[in-house]
């Protein structure tokens, strides 16, 4: 039997950074962004165990592409000199449905998502993945602070010392506080 693949979301990093109002907003610049999106996307899919390749244009530059492998599961790819991230995104696309896997694309490019289509990909709006990621977040959120019973009294170090020594103690205390 062969296991189920973990989905696949590949990102198109610098649309969903120009897409995401509060995001965009709250960075003073685009590194800043891309740092923000990168950390909130490495934790989404740890907690939803999905593979997760975010694209980044480096269409305008004249280096080399790069790869940052952050673990097994997440990787940062900044495109070579004069390809885009869309050509990049797809090609991707089709490799991965390919292989197997259940691909979701997250782009707002509306021939970015038709273009993945046609690769067998599924397509995501940035609006989606923000609410995803904000459900998420909620739901930690509650099963971290509803299921936490609190003591019903409180644990003093008195409880855990001897009789005959708390009772010298007090003894010293009392005369401390006398003076």
């Amino acid at each position: 039997m062969r296991t189920k693949m973990p989905a696949h979301f590949i990102i198109d990093g610098y649309n969903v950074i120009n897409c995401w109002p509060k995001l965009l907003k709250s960075s003073d610049n685009l590194e800043h962004a891309r740092d923000k999106l990168i950390h909130m996307l490495l934790e989404y899919g740890a907690y939803k165990k999905y593979d997760i390749t975010i694209v980044f244009d480096a269409l305008y530059t004249s280096s080399a592409q790069s790869l940052e492998q952050i673990n097994d599961h997440f990787e940062i790819v900044y495109t070579k000199e004069k390809e885009t991230a869309d050509s990049y995104i797809e090609r991707l696309a089709y490799e991965s449905v390919h292989n197997g896997n259940d691909v979701f694309v997250i782009t707002s490019d509306g021939a970015e998502q038709n273009a993945i289509l046609g690769a067998g990909a599924y397509r995501m709006t940035v609006k989606e993945l923000v609410e995803m990621i904000s459900d998420t977040k909620k739901k930690l959120r509650r099963h971290y602070t509803e299921n936490k019973l609190l003591p019903s009294s409180r644990n003093e170090i008195a409880d855990r010392i001897e009789p005959t020594v708390l009772k010298k103690l007090d003894i010293l205390r009392k005369k401390h506080y006398n003076k």
